[in-house]
């Protein structure tokens, strides 16, 4: 049976509220550079896997198996989303029952918030925290048919139950913003989920998506940005395509300017996926410059509508960067002039380290255990209240992410933020 919360989904409700676009098939300059870095794979689009047979998604995979899969436009003209006439759902009870379709399953490592050194916790009722997510879910197609996690067995990965484990992350901390990598299940699990639960959203897929190169993919893996509509609305939005060398890459980001209904002051929120893997460090590099430049043109135009808001607006930047902080794409956040700071450093004793790894997998090639996710922040703007803590080796297990009881090879990070006073009310 059904549970109540998801049977008002309506398929008509679904079919107006759900804008799948129709397919477009851009095309791109044949520069002798790109095609050393991608091949352009065939746009085919298959369902991934059954019809679900779970209570929570029975609905939602009945109306949405209905609608066409199709690659969506590139570089939409965004606006806010319209409000939704769709069902709202309870997040406790969508909670209890994500844990109840995870029962035969180990439990997610528990993870306390930890409050930076120094810091007490105060509680502002004109100025509350933000709570900030940053989240490299894993593809599903990459998980199961590119990315060879041999100490993982196929099983736990299958959709049907991971799902509820990457919902179950996001409804156990209620985070108000939400940057999402490697979402390639954005139209017929994230986009009507996060909506009935009171989000506003936007993706933006890769040109070239890897995960088109997997049989039955369902479809192309990109960014998601999701911000709660209660407690903010959407003053500007950009669909970024990264460039190197003033070449386009495979590379992606969205950057929302967000108007918070408390407060009245904008933050600016930027979620982007830097290219993977070694060997590529100076095309990282080269992304990141890119995108400090973009940031810096729509921080000082308040968010980008016009110039008579001058004032700079502070900035979240939230990103699966595939560098360590070794590399030079690190560094030039670090001394980028919008006054950056990495947030979980404030994890270290000393402020001044980032955690000892984001992701710990096993591949063919071996074990790799590395720091690539971070949160930054405009310190002079914004302080860090508290954030998640890092599991220990124990906690993630001998044969490391993902797994049984976590469902990406990248935790996720998450934050609370507030605004810092503005000068001029200051006493």
């Amino acid at each position: 049976m059904v549970p109540s919360t998801v049977a008002s989904l309506s398929v008509q409700k679904l079919q107006r509220n759900i804008n799948v676009p129709s397919v477009s098939s851009p095309t791109f300059a044949h520069t002798r550079l790109l095609d050393c870095l991608f091949s352009c794979p065939v746009l085919q689009f298959y369902p991934m896997g059954g019809s679900s047979s779970s209570r929570l998604f029975g609905t939602l995979a009945q109306s949405l198996n209905s609608l066409p899969l199709a690659q969506p436009d590139l570089y939409p003209e965004e606006s806010p989303d319209p409000d939704l006439d769709l069902a709202k759902l309870d997040p406790d009870q969508l909670l209890r029952e994500c844990e109840e379709a995870l029962q035969r399953r180990p439990a997610r490592p528990h993870r306390d918030l930890v409050y930076p050194s120094g810091m007490v916790y105060r509680h502002h009722k004109n100025n509350p925290s933000i709570r900030v997510m940053q989240w490299n879910i894993l593809a599903q197609a990459l998980g199961e048919g590119k990315d060879g996690f041999i100490r993982c067995p196929l099983d736990a990965l299958n959709w049907q139950e991971r799902k509820y484990l990457i919902l179950e992350e996001i409804l156990t901390y209620r985070p108000d913003i939400v940057c999402l990598q490697e979402v390639d299940h954005y139209y017929d699990t994230f986009q009507p989920i996060m909506a009935s639960l009171g989000y506003n959203s936007s993706f933006l897929p890769k040109p070239w998506s890897p995960c088109l190169d997997v049989e039955q993919n369902n479809g192309p893996d990109g960014c998601a940005l999701f911000y709660r509509r209660s407690r903010f609305s959407l003053y500007a939005s950009a669909h970024l395509r990264l460039s190197a060398m003033m070449l386009p890459t495979n590379q992606v980001a969205i950057v929302q300017t967000l108007k918070c209904q408390v407060t009245g002051r904008r933050l600016c929120v930027a979620v982007t996926h830097l290219k993977a893997r070694s060997g590529w460090e100076r095309l990282r590099s080269a992304q990141g410059a890119d995108l400090l430049q973009s940031l810096r043109t729509i921080t000082s135009l308040g968010g980008g509508r016009s110039n008579a808001a001058s004032a700079t607006v502070p900035l979240v930047v939230c990103g699966d960067f595939n560098a360590e902080p070794s590399e030079d794409v690190y560094r030039r956040f670090t001394s980028s002039s919008l006054g950056l700071r990495s947030a979980y450093k404030l994890l270290s004793s000393d402020g001044q380290t980032e955690p000892p790894y984001t992701t710990w997998k096993i591949r063919p090639s071996g074990e790799s255990c590395s720091t690539l996710d971070y949160i930054w922040y405009t310190h002079d703007a914004l302080s860090v209240d508290c954030l998640l803590d890092i599991p220990t080796e124990e906690q993630i297990g001998p044969d490391r992410l993902p797994s049984y009881h976590y469902p990406s090879d990248h935790l996720s990070l998450l934050c609370d933020i507030s605004f810092k006073e503005e000068p001029h009310r200051l006493m």
